[in-house]
């Protein structure tokens, strides 16, 4: 077994983690998980449109399968918990004030403010995650026909979203649906306030005005190589929200060419909510996709934009995500979602097929129940551990030896939410990639 794998990160005896992203396959030394909890549960049929969610989730069934991602992540990485670090916030008096005041503000509930501050740290931090009750003492409240004052937040165990790292920066995002804000709100606190990472923080939602179509989230975000950012165009995240990132990172950049390539997404079916549900990398020269949007012929546009020493140089269509990047070095073996039939693509694509998280180049997370696809990784070489397995120590050389490997975690309930292992992952720090 290689023992440099285990729980060695170059940062893990500092104080601080320096936050440091330069590819999405790089060997993971840090992430930030939440597991779901009493949140999930504090949803019923009337609600579940608003939480974003296509069925109600059975919370006990998806925490035992939240603990097979947590478990197999824990054996290879550094893993912080939200709700430690959001503890960690709210024990200072001026982070807790200024994050409260903020979601009170956002939030229309400002007669709360007082009795959020006199709460306990570690109540509090329960109450902004699972929902805060409504008083019901006026006539206006009681007609308002809402149990919560503040919704609990259904969706935040998909950590990918509320914040982007690239590089040794922290993006804090405008999220789509104002029901996801306070998730920003909390990350922006934690990047800025935990004292638990080292990284330079922007924050959309500080810098844009409310009614501004500045959107994007972390799952249209993909960080292919140092010079190359790939951004999904869609539902989640607008062409302003684009932009937006685009001016900071060439702002930021060294001296020298960058490329942004985009890719333009349907607004339907709900499962394309992002591009890492059609297109995730596993490897330096492989990658999971939806063929039919990636790999056919369709309306929906790639477009290359070069930056060179700060200035955007070019913005032109390009015939195709795969080609764009075969043209920049990235010459990718695309594993088809689903496996040949059409039918068991759109199958398995809806319950996050295509949604890989790599821990370590060629070594990847995913779904047990989408079974044609995980026929595709063996075929291509990836031995198939079962999360169990590796947890238990049966399965160790396979996982942390040589070769490609695929760990399937089970995956009844969790898909439910709408996203898989990258969605539940939001990598804080991975080592330099020989490519």
């Amino acid at each position: 077994m290689q023992t440099d794998f285990v729980m060695k990160s170059k940062f893990m005896n500092q104080e601080k983690l320096q936050i440091d992203i330069q590819s999405e396959v790089g060997r993971l030394d840090a992430v930030l998980l939440h597991h779901p909890g009493a949140e999930v549960e504090n949803m019923t049929p009337r609600n579940v449109q608003r939480a974003l969610y296509s069925d109600i989730l059975n919370l006990s069934i998806a925490q035992n399968e939240y603990e097979q991602l947590s478990g197999v992540l824990s054996k290879v990485a550094k893993v912080y918990e939200v709700s430690d670090l959001l503890v960690k916030v709210l024990d200072q008096w001026k982070p807790r004030a200024d994050l409260i005041r903020r979601i009170c503000e956002t939030e229309d509930v400002m007669p709360y403010l007082d009795t959020l501050m006199e709460m306990k740290s570690s109540e509090l931090a329960r109450v902004l995650i699972e929902g805060l009750p409504a008083k019901i003492d006026t006539l206006t409240s009681y007609l308002r026909n809402e149990y919560y004052a503040l919704y609990p937040l259904y969706n935040f165990y998909f950590t990918r979203d509320a914040a982007v790292t690239i590089g040794g920066n922290a993006l804090i995002c405008r999220m789509a649906n104002k029901v996801r804000m306070r998730e920003s709100l909390i990350m922006d606190a934690i990047y800025r306030s935990s004292g638990a990472f080292e990284c330079d923080v922007v924050d959309a939602n500080l810098v844009t005005p409310e009614s501004s179509p500045v959107i994007m989230e972390g799952g249209d975000i993909i960080v292919a190589r140092e010079d190359i950012l790939i951004i999904g165009n869609g539902v989640r995240t607008t062409p302003q929200g684009i932009d937006f990132m685009i001016d900071r990172f060439r702002r930021n950049c060294p001296v020298g060419r960058y490329n942004v390539l985009v890719q333009q997404l349907p607004s339907d079916p709900e499962s394309f909510i992002h591009l890492d549900m059609v297109f995730t990398l596993l490897d330096r020269d492989k990658c999971m996709v939806f063929k039919p949007l990636i790999m056919q012929a369709n309306q929906y546009q790639t477009v290359h934009i070069v930056i060179e020493d700060g200035n955007v140089t070019s913005i032109r269509p390009v015939s195709g995500l795969l080609p764009a990047l075969k043209k920049l070095g990235m010459d990718l073996k695309p594993i088809v979602c689903g496996g040949d039939d059409e039918w068991d693509q759109e199958r398995e694509q809806w319950h996050s097929g295509a949604n890989f998280f790599s821990f370590a180049p060629g070594k990847v997370l995913t779904y047990a129940r989408n079974v044609h696809t995980l026929e595709q990784l063996s075929r291509n070489g990836f031995d198939i551990v079962k999360a169990s397995d590796f947890i238990s120590g049966r399965s160790d050389a396979s996982v942390l030896g040589e070769g490609l490997c695929a760990v399937a975690i089970d995956g009844s309930e969790l898909p439910r939410g709408g996203g898989g292992a990258r969605c539940m992952t939001m990598p804080l720090s991975r080592q330099k990639v020989n490519w």
